[in-house]
């Protein structure tokens, strides 16, 4: 039987971000149109692949310092497929009691990721657009294994960027810390323009032809979304200068593509 999504009306002659970033990291869940896509990227930014594995290892050394401080429900939005170093994967080696949900409007993405997760009960993915947070926030599923009146962690890992409108970004951000308990986390991790010219225009042109855009933002617009939130040390930074003790740690030689950080949701 073919898998659900091919029944589904995709527009397969775009490439994907999401299946784009699965063959940045080596995986084998993408088609010919997005790996020509980024090998054209890959001639013009030769750091390419480096960027989005120091992007996967930000998410690792984010979800294992905010597990450490006991912090068990996580909700990963605009997920990505599966690959080395899931969420639920960190968070469990720190704590078996760690609860994860996934969030992704991709229907290849939630396709794999519930056969993923399909015999977890601490684990789910659900199919929504993080442009919509009431339908996320209103799932049954969420709301099985996540109780907002505890502490959680919400992670925009290399999602807001694809959201071109920075004030509908912000909002989207700000609606889910009015439901956050004090204690929780907010983690963002966004693509930069500090790569020069040449490079992001390349990246942006190439995005244009995929079904998602991307919108690169400078540190100071990044900043922004952290508002009612207090950055934990050492800030908001590019990503391999992010607590790069914990493991996985950064390459040698780290890019400045990826600008964000973890903060914690104070008491009103």
């Amino acid at each position: 039987m073919a898998p659900e999504w091919r029944h589904r009306g995709l527009d397969l002659s775009k490439p994907s971000p999401a299946r784009m970033y699965d063959y940045y990291l080596g995986g084998k869940d993408n088609f010919e149109v997005d790996r020509v896509a980024v090998e054209e990227m890959h001639r013009v930014i030769p750091e390419l692949f480096q960027t989005a594995r120091e992007n996967r290892a930000f998410l690792g050394r984010a979800v294992r310092y905010i597990a450490g401080r006991g912090v068990r429900q996580f909700i990963d939005l605009g997920t990505g497929l599966p690959t080395q170093g899931n969420v639920h994967e960190i968070a469990q080696q720190v704590s078996g009691q760690a609860r994860v949900v996934y969030v992704d409007h991709d229907p290849v993405v939630a396709a794999h990721g519930r056969a993923l997760v399909a015999e977890d009960g601490s684990t789910t993915i659900i199919e929504r657009d993080v442009r919509d947070p009431d339908e996320i926030l209103g799932h049954p599923a969420l709301k099985k294994l996540v109780d907002l009146r505890e502490p959680v962690a919400v992670l925009f890992v290399a999602v807001l960027h694809f959201i071109s409108d920075t004030e509908h970004a912000a909002r989207i951000v700000q609606r889910f810390r009015e439901v956050m308990a004090p204690g929780s986390y907010l983690v963002i991790a966004h693509g930069t323009r500090a790569a020069g010219t040449a490079a992001v225009s390349k990246m942006t042109e190439t995005y244009d032809m995929a079904t998602e855009k991307v919108s690169l933002r400078d540190p100071a617009e990044i900043v922004r979304f952290f508002d009612g939130f207090d950055l934990v040390e050492p800030g908001a930074v590019h990503l391999p200068w992010w607590h790069p003790e914990i493991e996985p740690h950064p390459e040698p030689h780290p890019t400045k593509w990826h600008f964000g950080g973890v903060a914690r949701r104070p008491a009103d």
